[in-house]
């Protein structure tokens, strides 16, 4: 896995990949941001300024406000790699977001989503 080329990517530039996958599959843009919102603690506000911003994944979630404390019941595989078994804390937090956002896509409700 290259990791330095999935850290300087743009997140500003993944998001609307993200907006388009989800929404080709009936869900929706405000879906995608509370999935973002949960994970990061995140609001509407920061993230508009993140998209402004377009700092590397890597920036995005050293700064961002509060990790769920749930993110350890993400489980599975994602890209060919099971999402608890990944050691690069980074990495392993995108790929936490990649299987959000691919749950959403594939119809899961959002209260499974969101570990509730």
């Amino acid at each position: 896995m290259d990791n330095t080329r999935v850290y300087k990517m743009s997140f500003a530039g993944v998001y609307p990949l993200y907006v388009n996958k989800v929404e080709r599959k009936g869900r929706t843009k405000a879906e995608v941001d509370e999935i973002i919102f949960w994970l990061t603690g995140y609001n509407d506000e920061s993230l508009q300024q993140l998209i402004s911003d377009r700092p590397d994944f890597e920036t995005f979630f050293a700064e961002a406000p509060k990790m769920n404390t749930n993110v350890g019941k993400i489980t599975g595989v994602i890209c060919g790699y099971r999402v608890e078994n990944i050691e690069d804390p980074v990495m392993q937090k995108v790929r936490y977001l990649d299987k959000l956002i691919e749950e959403l896509a594939k119809g899961k409700a959002m209260e499974k989503i969101l570990r509730k």
